[in-house]
């Protein structure tokens, strides 16, 4: 969902029991509330026959491998095929999978940023994110500094990242939820016109999808 409010600058803020031994090898420290929670359900899922441990193995490694160049694909395309940027602008989902990339059940939501609107996504109260585009959220999407500092004094935080955007920008802040997820479409860099697909994904960086930068080439001010 999308919070909004106007700021003076033009900031938009749009039981069972298992009673096995969870003991971690000694090399690792303590098992966190958190992985025991995560262990336990597990334990149970597979107990159930829900799931089987091959399948929870082969989810991680598929999620593991995904690197951010999945989601500069998608945005490198919306560039040059203005049909395709209407359908992913309007059905984030299906218009990945036209790519292959099958997002579902989480709905997806593409914002675009303009010459008027930057769009920056968050995730306030614990860390979704479009994992199978960009793959591991990084440490400071999930830092508590980031997920209540980006809604507050979002410019300040932009600056922090490199990020000066002209004061007239107004800027909203998309909070992802369990049952949404966000990607920005940055603007296209100016220049770019004759770029190849290729050319044009390597502009495209993890971070500009998230909207704390721009594309490599772009001008912040």
């Amino acid at each position: 969902m999308t919070s909004e409010d106007n700021y003076s600058d033009n900031n938009v803020v749009s039981k069972q029991v298992h009673k096995h031994d969870h003991t971690p090898p000694a090399d690792q420290g303590p098992v966190t509330q958190v992985q025991a929670i995560q262990i336990a359900m597990q334990e149970l899922l597979i107990e159930k026959g829900l799931v089987c441990a091959e399948e929870i193995r082969e989810t991680v490694e598929l999620i593991d491998s995904i690197t951010p160049s999945r989601g500069a694909e998608v945005v490198a395309r919306a560039w040059l095929d203005p049909e395709f940027k209407s359908r992913l602008l309007h059905n984030g989902t299906a218009a990945c999978l036209e790519m292959g990339i099958d997002l579902r059940p989480t709905p997806l939501v593409v914002v675009e940023n303009t010459s008027l609107i930057h769009n920056i996504v968050v995730c306030t109260l614990c860390s979704c994110y479009p994992r199978m585009l960009l793959g591991l959220p990084p440490d400071w999407y999930k830092s508590t500094a980031y997920r209540s500092r980006i809604i507050i004094e979002p410019r300040v935080v932009l600056l922090e990242f490199g990020t000066n955007l002209n004061p007239e920008l107004s800027i909203r802040v998309h909070d992802s939820t369990a049952d949404m997820r966000y990607l920005v479409l940055p603007q296209r860099p100016n220049n770019t016109e004759n770029f190849s697909v290729n050319q044009l994904t390597e502009l495209v960086t993890r971070d500009c999808m998230i909207g704390v930068t721009l594309p490599k080439n772009s001008v912040t001010s």
